[in-house]
């Protein structure tokens, strides 16, 4: 039995949608930046992809602060425990309609792959993109007594570093939009970003599978045990008689 429960408070819910249109809209100008179509023009691209950028970092900074405050940054600590069947829950048992092999709580919202991956995002791949956006920025700026540099010979590095996270963080937003609908239902994981609430199997429900299993495996055992009892007395009582 599945029961509704309140998974992703507001903080949250307002920091994935704004992140999420913000790598959008740094997608969009960014691209057109590097002259693959032209939409705002090229110099409007610049200032909005800068303007992006600043809100970008700011959001970050209120998201570290939120996730050390509450403790949500423990969310992320990787493990071990049911990866390999959840690699394996995603590329087959997910097409066979099999159960999933990890149980959802408000204290563990995140599966071992999830983990690894969001972890990676968040300590490699968004401080890469960040950085190398700054040098980006930051490489020539005018100042009162002309212009400044970083002393940076060359910006070819820089933007291929940055051009390379960008597609890292393409790649992952095409497949997070894909495994969202991997749910009970195709919108319930969308539903459960929007609202809040999340179903989930009820923990009692859960408690007393598990209970219900370990007294199968006791009476299983128990009978084995007086088979084997009854096995060894007629044994004897033969050999007696013999």
């Amino acid at each position: 039995m599945s029961i509704k429960v309140y998974i992703y408070k507001s903080f949250e819910r307002f920091w994935h949608w704004m992140q999420a249109f913000l790598i959008f809209f740094l997608a969009a100008t960014g691209f057109e930046i590097h002259g693959s179509y032209v939409f705002f023009g090229y110099q409007n691209a610049v200032e909005y992809h800068n303007i992006a950028a600043y809100a970008f970092i700011i959001l970050i900074v209120f998201a570290i602060f939120w996730h050390f405050s509450t403790g949500e940054w423990k969310q992320y600590l990787p493990t071990v425990r049911n990866l390999r069947a959840q690699v394996n829950f995603y590329l087959l048992g997910i097409f066979k309609n099999a159960p999933h092999p990890t149980k959802k709580s408000v204290l563990s919202k995140l599966n071992p792959l999830q983990k690894l991956v969001y972890l990676g995002l968040k300590i490699l791949v968004i401080p890469v993109m960040v950085l190398s956006g700054l040098l980006y920025m930051y490489y020539r700026y005018p100042q009162q007594a002309g212009i400044e540099g970083l002393r940076i010979e060359s910006l070819e590095p820089i933007a291929i570093i940055h051009t390379a996270g960008a597609f890292l963080l393409i790649a992952f937003i095409i497949t997070h939009l894909y495994l969202i609908t991997t749910g009970h239902t195709i919108t319930s994981n969308l539903k459960a970003m929007i609202t809040g609430y999340e179903d989930i199997e009820e923990e009692d429900d859960y408690e007393e599978n598990a209970e219900n299993e370990k007294i199968i495996e006791e009476e299983s055992s128990d009978i084995a045990d007086e088979s084997t009892e009854n096995k060894s007395e007629t044994e004897s009582e033969t050999e007696n008689k013999i």
